[in-house]
C-alpha cells in the first residue's frame, strides 16, 4: 500500500485515466482525479467506493498553463507533496488524410496531447525537485501509435512520437533530482473510445477489420506496477496490448 503518497492523474474521468486513478486510490495513493468535467470526476471517485486514501476532483484544462500551475500548487498545499503524475489526458481524430485535416484540428490535438503533457510534466518536475524528500515519478501515456501509425492518423501519431521524446528527455534530466520518467504504450484497451475496434477499423492494407481488445483493468494494473517501483528503478518503456491486435507485423 502507498500510504501518504500523492498521485495526479489527468483525463481521469473516463477510460484509461479513470481505471488508473481508481487503482491508485484503492492501493492507498492520495489521488487527484483531473479532467475538464468536474461532475464526471466526482462520479468516478464515488464509483471507487470506500477507501482509506483521499481522493480529490480537480477540473483543469491541461492545455492552459495557468490552470495547470494552479492545480499542482493547490495539490502540493493540500497533500504536502506530489509523488506521481500519470500524464494521460489526450484526444484523437477520425481517420483522415493529411490534406483533409483542418488546421484547427491539428492545433487542438497538439494542444491536448503535447502541450498538455509538457505543462503537467513541467509543473510536476518543478515540485518534485524542490520538495523534501526530493523526487517523484512521471508516467506518460504513449500509445502503440508511438511506434506504428494507423492509417489517416497524422495528428495523433505525431503527438505520440513527440511523447517519446518528452519521456526520454525527462528520464535524463530527472536523474539529479530522483525524478524517474517512463512511458506506457497501450494497445486496444476496451474503453468507450476503443469500441469501434470491436466492429471494424481501417487497416494498413486498405481493408476494414475488427481487432482484439483487452480489459482496461490490466492497463491500470500496469500503471500501478510502474508507480510502485522505488525511485532507483524505472520502467522506461512498457507496451501492454491485446495479444492478438495487429501491431507486431502491422502493415
Amino acid at each position: 500500500m502507498a500510504r501518504g503518497r500523492t498521485a495526479i492523474v489527468t483525463g481521469a474521468g473516463t477510460g484509461i485515466g479513470k481505471a488508473a486513478a481508481t487503482a491508485l486510490l484503492k492501493d492507498g495513493w492520495n489521488t487527484v482525479f483531473c479532467g475538464r468535467r468536474f461532475g464526471v470526476l466526482e462520479d468516478a471517485i464515488n464509483e471507487a467506493g470506500d477507501v482509506e486514501a483521499r481522493a480529490l476532483a480537480f477540473a483543469c484544462d491541461v492545455s492552459k498553463e495557468a490552470e495547470v500551475d494552479a492545480m499542482f500548487d493547490a495539490v502540493a498545499r493540500e497533500f504536502g507533496r506530489i509523488d506521481l503524475l500519470f500524464n494521460n489526458a489526450g484526444m484523437g481524430y477520425k481517420s483522415t488524410l493529411i490534406d483533409e485535416i483542418p488546421v484547427d484540428v491539428w492545433t487542438s490535438v497538439l494542444s491536448a496531447n503535447v502541450t498538455g503533457s509538457f505543462l503537467c510534466a513541467r509543473a510536476a518536475f518543478r515540485h518534485m525537485r524542490r520538495q523534501d524528500p526530493m523526487g517523484g515519478r512521471i508516467i506518460n501515456n504513449g500509445s502503440i501509435s508511438a511506434h506504428a501509425p494507423r492509417p489517416g492518423s497524422v495528428p495523433y501519431t505525431t503527438t505520440k512520437h513527440a511523447i517519446t521524446g518528452l519521456t526520454k528527455t525527462l528520464a535524463l534530466d530527472g536523474r539529479p533530482f530522483d525524478i524517474a520518467c517512463g512511458q506506457i504504450d497501450i494497445g486496444n484497451a476496451l474503453t468507450d473510445m476503443a469500441l469501434p475496434m470491436t466492429v471494424g477499423v481501417p487497416q494498413a492494407n486498405g481493408t476494414v477489420a475488427a481487432e482484439a481488445t483487452m480489459d482496461v483493468a490490466h492497463v491500470a494494473d500496469a500503471v500501478l506496477h510502474m508507480a510502485n517501483l522505488p525511485l532507483a528503478t524505472n520502467i522506461l518503456f512498457m507496451t501492454v496490448m491485446a495479444t492478438k491486435m495487429p501491431f507486431v507485423g502491422r502493415g
